[in-house]
């Protein structure tokens, strides 16, 4: 049958693990294909040739010395360049140094024109190796010009014609908004603008919206952030749009890889573990709080954050509860990276309880991966969190993870009731700093009483959030847009 026929599917992401990391994209795009590898699926990615991406540490061969990209009036040559991930899947690198060989990925006054750039290299290089996809999926607003392509620019292309877009959203804030010359750059402009009835939108270019609104299919990376995004309160001005198309919006929750996270195998943790041996995990507290320079105390709770410090991360409402909650003789650490004032904050707050507060401010998966094993609690206070990896990773440790009800969070940790023994963590409602202290607080009752938090440890060790279930969504999605694709709009 033509449904169980295998798909070529071609993945665009501005950022891939373990190349290039910036946000939790990349370590998303860099697992999804390894597990849709494994269901038989054909497989290969496009990111642009960053001067980060080392061409001796990765292997990087070249797949072609050259390509024409058109660039509104006028061509640039590229180079391809090839890398690998997982089991030899293939990752093509669009080498054009003008435009990504600099210091930083992002941040730069032509973004807009860069993306662009990589965009339609990445199409015109597979049209030059010869291999037609069935689905181009793509990633943020990096890649959102490309469904908006493939029913223009591309639309009587033959070697296209087949080729249906799924266009996932990591985080709606971030929508890659320019100006009108942008289009000429894309050689949409006989287009023009797409948002008339949204005033804030009207006279812009948004790149995101164009990839929600000419995709075949969209997903976002949680089931709830999906409804949320429908809503005026998460849906950033775009949920008109959204709900436009709710009936092409799915949410699928990130998985997480487990081959680098599992306290069985890892080696850059003190003392490996697993359920059946969990009186081991007091090595690895031990062992974080030297390194934490920490005093080390078995019993005190010791609380973490591994997060980027801006204000969606719910870092406001922890500033307001620090001092009552270190009031409570409890240790904590933090590590990330993020807005200048909070790294002012906790350098102040590490200098004033130096037996209380430890900070690495960095960003270092070892380091993560052994606060994970030797913390007792996880704290995510997110404002929003289209899906968030942290509280399962935290899970997956025997870490208790603390936070919000809201996007991925809610999907994925339930209140713990002390009456059924039911649910794996800590969760408060509202954006409010004292629903959030209350939230420990209730977590820090609990501690004490070491059978019950074992059988809450044990219940999120057990919890598989690993990639193979929503590789699966994904795919059932891709055939959903293929159908989609061949009906027309």
């Amino acid at each position: 049958m033509q449904s169980e026929q295998p798909l070529k599917v071609l993945i665009l992401a501005a950022e891939i693990e373990p190349f290039v990391k910036v946000g939790g994209m990349a370590e998303i795009v860099g697992a999804l294909p390894k597990a849709l590898q494994a269901l038989g699926h054909d497989v290969r990615l496009v990111m642009p040739r960053y001067r980060q991406v080392d061409a001796e540490h990765f292997q990087l061969t070249t797949s072609l010395d050259t390509i024409s990209v058109p660039m509104g009036n006028f061509q640039v040559s590229a180079c391809v360049r090839q890398a690998e991930i997982g089991n030899h899947i293939p990752v093509y690198m669009i080498d054009a140094p003008r435009y990504f060989d600099r210091e930083n990925i992002y941040g730069y006054t032509d973004d807009g024109e860069r993306f662009i750039l990589f965009c339609r290299a990445a199409l015109e290089a597979v049209r030059a190796l010869g291999w037609s996809p069935d689905i181009v999926h793509c990633n943020d607003w990096h890649t959102g010009i490309v469904p908006n392509w493939l029913h223009t620019l591309y639309r009587e292309d033959e070697f296209f014609s087949h080729t249906a877009s799924v266009y996932t959203i990591h985080n709606l804030a971030y929508q890659g908004i320019f100006g009108y010359r942008l289009l000429e750059v894309a050689g949409v402009a006989a287009n023009g603008f797409v948002y008339p009835q949204i005033a804030e939108l009207a006279n812009v270019v948004d790149i995101m919206g164009r990839g929600i609104l000419f995709a075949d299919a969209v997903t976002t990376v949680s089931e709830r952030y999906a409804q949320e995004i429908l809503t005026p309160t998460f849906g950033e001005k775009l949920d008109h749009m959204l709900r436009s198309r709710r009936d092409r919006l799915f949410g699928i929750l990130n998985g997480v890889d487990y081959q680098e996270n599992n306290p069985t195998t890892n080696n850059h943790i003190h003392t490996q573990y697993d359920a059946t041996s969990l009186e081991k995990r007091a090595e690895n507290k031990a062992a974080l709080q030297e390194q934490a320079h920490l005093p080390v105390k078995p019993d005190v709770p010791m609380l973490a954050m591994i997060s980027r410090l801006a204000d969606q991360k719910g870092f406001d409402l922890l500033a307001q509860i620090i001092h009552p909650l270190l009031a409570q003789g409890v240790q904590f650490v933090l590590l990330g990276v993020g807005d200048q004032h909070y790294h002012e904050m906790f350098q102040n707050l590490a200098a004033r309880y130096p037996d209380q507060v430890a900070i690495f401010l960095t960003f270092n998966t070892e380091v993560a991966q052994r606060i994970y094993a030797g913390s007792d609690m996880l704290l995510m206070p997110s404002r929003f969190e289209p899906c968030g990896t942290n509280q399962m990773y935290a899970m997956r440790y025997g870490c208790v993870p603390i936070v919000r009800h809201v996007g991925g969070l809610a999907d994925t940790v339930q209140e713990y009731n002390p009456h059924t023994s039911d649910g794996n963590g800590f969760v408060f409602q509202n954006y409010d700093a004292w629903e959030f202290f209350a939230a420990i607080v209730r977590a820090l009752a609990l501690y004490p009483f070491k059978n019950f938090w074992h059988t809450l440890q044990l219940r999120g060790m057990a919890a598989d959030h690993s990639w193979n279930a929503s590789a699966l969504r994904y795919v059932e999605v891709y055939r959903n847009a293929l159908a989609y694709h061949q009906t027309g709009k």
